[in-house]
């Protein structure tokens, strides 16, 4: 579980990190942008890392752990994009979405 704690809160800063700047931050210079997003990212990678480390010493392959990651990002980027972005939740969305969780679902079978 704190493998998956772990990942939630760095895919929360990198989310931030990456989009920030979408909503009201068009405006700055773009290199200002950059070191800011770093600054963010300095804290997910605080967090991405032992979230890696903790899963892979507990039997979860890398392609799990990827995949994982990957999955919670989707949930929380289509939470930011909704709530911060003000944009639609698409059909396509949960359809790309659950491909994802499929994917997940078969690297965890038989394990």
């Amino acid at each position: 579980m704190p493998t998956i704690a772990l990942l939630v809160l760095s895919n929360l800063f990198m989310t931030v990190a990456w989009y920030w700047h979408l909503k009201g931050g068009m405006a700055k210079p773009l290199l200002l942008v950059i070191l800011i997003s770093w600054g963010i990212a300095f804290f997910e990678y605080c967090l991405a890392v032992p979230a890696n480390r903790i899963g892979y010493a507990h039997g979860w392959s890398a392609g799990q752990l990827k995949v994982v990651q990957e999955a919670i990002a989707l949930i929380i980027f289509g939470g930011f994009m909704v709530m911060v972005l003000g944009e639609p939740l698409h059909w396509r969305h949960l359809a790309a979405f659950a491909c994802i969780i499929g994917a997940v679902g078969f690297l965890f079978i038989g394990r």
